[in-house]
């Protein structure tokens, strides 16, 4: 089950295929074992009682994994396979579809028991391929039920964000700021995805805003959430109505409409013009709902707010989204553990405020010291309050993102690392990161390949099911960092 509500839950189905020349009870015997190596992992399965061997059986398993109510699927060669049959039922089946197949399991019995599935999934790729269909093959397919079981735990995730992505809708509000480009970049390609997009204008939020009442039921318990969140950090109580009514506005809107699709998220326009209209900052109020599943990407960023839920099923966790900030001087590093990294590859990343409690070393309600230079001339903070600020805390994080380029065409990037429990000694929602190889990476894919300043968050290593599942969904351009010695793609020899 995941973690956290809008996000979907994978329900698996099982099939076993057998090539009408080998033995079907081979296949039925290697099913039992991986069945019971997948139940003995903790994965919750339902096997197909049908073994396909023709087109008819697959149809027939197709029924009993809809009967399961499966929304993805495992294709299992406990022999060579028949590899038509079995492409047919991935074709027809109605989500993610992974495929591996059984290894021999002693030399002692390579005559009856031989079932050549090593073969078998090479026809079985070429058949995918003939039918152009994405079918997921983990890095070692042909194995015992074992490590089999340990390969499908890891599809179960990668499932879960193809599933969250295909039935998304993303909710913006406010035209995408001039001065960030890279949010007004083409959204056609998400249509190619399945996402669907209501973009809604400024004024309609403050309506919606206005509509909601300081003594509605809803809003006086949100209140008393963010007190006893915020603590001995709720520097402004005066301003939480004000935040509990826009949270409460934001949380009705997306229940009245999702319409046809399953989960949302939003991409919100959060400054300039919005502190004059609605008398605070929003920040905080968007790391609440982070928390809670539905992330809010800043300044109306689009592709942010897909590559933050993204991060979210990979990571079973709340994400966020940070900009890739600014260096961090060499007299703050001192001695410091940098976890693999060198002092060329740190950075800071930062936000105003919009990082989840929950992933936060320290943090209290404050005011966006930028905002209010350009808003209240540096004055005591009045519109500009409603910031969620502190240290991050530290821990392994996964930084990636998924962007629409200048051309329409979808490229990603994906990189682990650390964020180091240093002090950043800055304001914001902020900590120092740690990147092994980020200086190359930030010259040669970040810059080289055009990607904005925004990063999508995991407060976990999900790199590898974030990259399969990119992959999965078309993709060929993800950049991710190459250790020294090996080149990207433009990067001169002569250095």
């Amino acid at each position: 089950m995941p973690a956290l509500p809008n996000s979907p839950v994978v329900k698996l189905a099982l099939v076993g295929v057998s090539r009408d020349c080998f033995p079907i009870e081979l296949t039925r015997l290697r099913m039992k074992r991986l069945v019971a190596a997948c139940r003995e992992a903790g994965l919750k399965i339902a096997p197909c009682k049908t073994i396909i061997q023709s087109d008819t059986d697959a149809v027939t398993a197709l029924a009993e994994a809809a009967g399961a109510g499966a929304n993805a699927a495992v294709v299992y060669l406990g022999n060579f396979g028949p590899e038509g049959p079995l492409s047919i039922f991935a074709q027809r089946f109605p989500g993610p579809v992974m495929a591996c197949a059984a290894a021999e399991e002693t030399g002692g019995d390579l005559i009856a028991s031989r079932g050549d599935a090593f073969c078998g999934l090479l026809n079985a790729s070429y058949n995918f391929g003939l039918r152009r269909m994405r079918v997921y093959i983990p890095p070692a397919p042909v194995a015992l039920p074992e490590q089999l079981a340990s390969r499908i735990g890891e599809f179960v995730t990668i499932a879960r964000i193809l599933i969250g992505i295909a039935t998304l809708k993303i909710f913006s509000f406010g035209p995408r700021p001039q001065d960030f480009y890279a949010c007004n970049a083409p959204i056609q390609p998400l249509y190619e995805l399945g996402v669907e997009v209501m973009e809604n204008s400024e004024l309609d939020l403050l309506a919606l805003f206005q509509a909601v009442g300081e003594k509605e039921p809803a809003v006086q318990k949100t209140v008393r959430e963010m007190k006893a969140e915020l603590g001995a950090g709720n520097r402004y109580p005066d301003l939480l109505p004000k935040l509990a009514r826009f949270e409460v506005a934001l949380k009705r809107f997306a229940d009245v409409n999702l319409g046809s699709r399953s989960f949302g998220v939003f991409a919100n326009k959060c400054w300039p013009a919005f502190e004059k209209a609605f008398g605070f900052t929003p920040c905080y109020v968007n790391s609440r709902l982070a928390g809670r599943g539905v992330p809010v990407a800043c300044e109306v960023d689009i592709y942010g707010a897909v590559s933050e839920y993204l991060c979210q099923l990979a990571s079973d966790g709340p994400a966020t989204l940070l900009d890739i900030n600014n260096t961090v001087p060499a007299d703050m590093i001192g001695k410091a553990d940098l976890k693999g990294a060198a002092p060329g590859d740190l950075f800071m990343g930062f936000h105003c405020g919009n990082t989840f409690s929950g992933c936060m070393k320290n943090f209290e309600l404050k005011y966006q010291l930028i905002m209010n230079r350009l808003m209240e001339d540096g004055r005591e903070a009045d519109i500009t309050r409603g910031t969620l600020e502190g240290q991050i805390r530290p821990g392994p994080v996964t930084f990636f993102r998924l962007q629409g380029s200048a051309d329409a065409k979808l490229l990603s990037y994906v990189a682990e690392g650390e964020m180091l429990d240093m002090d950043p000694q800055s304001f914001g929602g902020i900590g120092v990161v740690a990147i092994p190889g980020f200086q190359r990476f930030y010259r040669h894919v970040l810059i080289g390949r055009q990607f904005p300043h925004h990063s999508a968050v995991a407060f976990a290593k999900c790199g590898r099911p974030l990259f399969e599942a990119v992959k999965m969904l078309g993709l060929t351009d993800i950049g991710t960092p190459l250790p020294s010695g090996n080149l990207y793609a433009g990067e001169s020899a002569f250095q």
